[in-house]
């Protein structure tokens, strides 16, 4: 199984669009004022569609990169703000936190191994044989 896209609500499709250009992704499809969908440099998508109002909070969405500081500062340089961070988190990831336009939160991190093999990971899930 592979994850193809994760799809999320904009409340302004230009900002949206903008935005997800600044932090790195490469717009594939362009359906003003409806739909987008950007490509990460390893291929992975994210889409944006039009929405009335905000999304509820719960969402996160995650991007991982190797050098979390780096990006961070290269992001704050073309104007992207962020919430909080870089920071090194409980759960062995270094993180930092913003908002796209529609107030989707985005984490951006660094967790090396500890991504798929935390400490606690579990080794067997129960119930397989």
């Amino acid at each position: 199984m592979r994850l193809n896209q994760v799809t999320v609500g904009c409340t302004d499709y230009a900002a949206s669009v903008d935005f997800y250009t600044r932090l790195g992704l490469l717009q594939i499809v362009d359906s003003p004022p409806r739909y987008a969908r950007f490509e990460t440099p390893s291929g992975e998508t994210l889409s944006i569609y039009a929405v009335t109002d905000a999304p509820s909070p719960g969402t996160v969405i995650y991007f991982e990169y190797d050098d979390l500081d780096a990006e961070v500062s290269r992001l704050k340089h073309k104007g992207l703000v962020f919430l909080s961070g870089p920071a090194d988190q409980r759960w062995l990831w270094r993180e930092a936190r913003l908002c796209d336009p529609a107030g989707n939160e985005i984490c951006l991190f660094q967790a090396g191994e500890n991504r798929r093999f935390p400490p606690w990971r579990i080794e067997e899930a129960p119930g397989k044989e």
